[in-house]
């Protein structure tokens, strides 16, 4: 079915080729016929005319004969003033005349195409006719001639070698065509060759670029582009799912640990502590299939609402409905108007808190501010902060510090990277900043002007 697909475009573009080909010859042929034949027309007319200079000859010296010797291709008569045949060729000799038009007082010469001619021989066919004055002091006399119309082909011969040219032309310009498409074609056959063999188990081959920097090198260049997105997409999705695995089976792992020991010794198992750690473990484990759950519509891009929301409205309400475990300092610039999904920025605004809360020694200072075409809100603690070579590492999924698990036994890893995921979905930035005491983390988006009315 593929190379019956190749042919047929080959077959289609040659073709195409080979009909504009045909009609472009056949165009130029028409042509030809024409001009050819109109030059052919006026050659008959000027042989004619040439005959009817030498009949006048005669008829000027008295010496035209009774019986006019041969015309080639020409029929001639000569009719006094009284429209009498006084002279013929050997055609029209003893007929009435053929031709019943003449020239009108004044003119010379006149000629026209007539069909049915009455004249042997030429009865089917058109002619050229021709009527000539000849001045006499007793009377005018009139020189009829008449020959055969260049048919529209002018010669068969011609005909015969227009048709061989087209022939040839549209033979060797399809054939071009085929070569041509064929080359063109082959180095998109070998991309898609070397593509079909790629899989996703070996997603590390790129397909051949192309030395030539035109098309099909682009081609070649955008199909390994795509190849390092899907190969970085299925690595990530591997790595997510082995640290999925993990982080899920350590709890279960656990609790399955508690159960068993607890079943083997029944009477010596305290029940409600027993309880409590299946609790912690099972709060954990909800904890990771929630962040996982958000993980997963962040990354299939689904379609979030989109409305105007407060910077600071927004942190008053968020900081009101929390425990306040540590201190919580507040510097709100009124007037911060951003555009997004508020569920989700809600969350982005708790994984920061929730992690400044875990690392904070006493105070967590939070401010938004208007920047010069941004919104920014800073989450700072006063804990130890983030070593500058682990501040993007603890955006990484799954990925929690010595610190942090020392700190937060039951976090699953998630909530920076779900932090960062939102506000890159939302057209901005999320980083860990410098800062004189702690960690300090930086949101940044686009900023929305809000006009107050006058």
């Amino acid at each position: 079915m593929r190379l019956g697909r190749d042919c047929s475009v080959r077959a289609r573009l040659t073709l195409v080729a080979g009909a504009v080909t045909a009609v472009a010859c056949a165009c130029v042929s028409l042509l030809v016929l024409a001009g050819t034949r109109n030059v052919a027309l006026n050659q008959r007319l000027h042989e004619v005319l040439l005959v009817d200079l030498n009949v006048t000859r005669l008829i000027r010296l008295g010496a035209l004969p009774r019986l006019l010797p041969p015309q080639k291709d020409v029929i001639v008569q000569v009719l006094d003033e009284h429209g009498r045949v006084v002279s013929a060729t050997q055609e029209a000799a003893g007929r009435a005349p053929v031709v019943k038009f003449a020239p009108a007082v004044g003119q010379i010469e006149i000629h026209k195409i007539l069909c049915n001619v009455p004249v042997p021989g030429y009865q089917d066919t058109c002619m050229l006719v021709t009527a000539a004055r000849v001045y006499r002091p007793e009377g005018d006399w009139f020189i009829e001639a008449a020959a055969p119309v260049i048919p529209w082909y002018v010669d068969l011969r011609l005909v015969g070698m227009l048709l061989g040219g087209s022939v040839l032309l549209v033979a060797a310009t399809a054939f071009g065509t085929y070569r041509i498409v064929r080359r063109s074609l082959a180095p998109v056959d070998t991309v898609r060759r070397e593509l079909a063999e790629i899989t996703a188990s070996d997603l590390s081959r790129r397909v051949t670029p192309s030395p030539h920097h035109d098309e099909i090198g682009n081609l070649a260049e955008t199909v390994n582009q795509t190849l390092d997105r899907l190969q970085e997409a299925v690595e990530r999705q591997r790595r997510f799912a082995s640290d999925a695995g993990h982080d899920l089976r350590s709890p279960i792992t656990a609790m399955r640990t508690q159960v068993e020991e607890a079943l083997m010794h029944p009477e010596d198992t305290d029940w409600i502590k027993m309880s409590e750690a299946q609790l912690l473990s099972l709060d954990r484990l909800q904890a990771i299939v929630t962040d996982l759950l958000v993980i997963a519509r962040l990354d299939a891009g689904a379609k979030v609402s989109r409305e105007y929301i407060n910077l600071a409205e927004l942190v008053r309400t968020e900081v009101g409905r929390r425990f306040r475990g540590k201190r919580i300092v507040l510097d709100l610039q009124p007037g911060v108007v951003v555009c997004g999904d508020r569920l989700q920025l809600v969350r982005l605004l708790t994984n920061l808190l929730d992690n400044a809360e875990r690392h904070a020694t006493s105070t967590i200072t939070i401010t938004a501010r208007r920047g010069n075409d941004h919104a920014e809100l800073e989450v700072i603690d006063d804990g130890e902060g983030v070593a500058p070579e682990h501040r993007e590492i603890v955006f990484q999924r799954f990925t929690r510090l010595q610190e942090a698990r020392e700190r937060d036994k039951a976090g699953t890893g998630l909530g920076l990277a779900i932090a960062r995921d939102v506000a890159e979905q939302h057209g901005g930035t999320l980083r860990i900043e410098d800062s004189p005491k702690g960690a300090r983390f930086v949101l940044r988006m686009p900023l929305l002007a809000v006009r107050r009315p006058s």
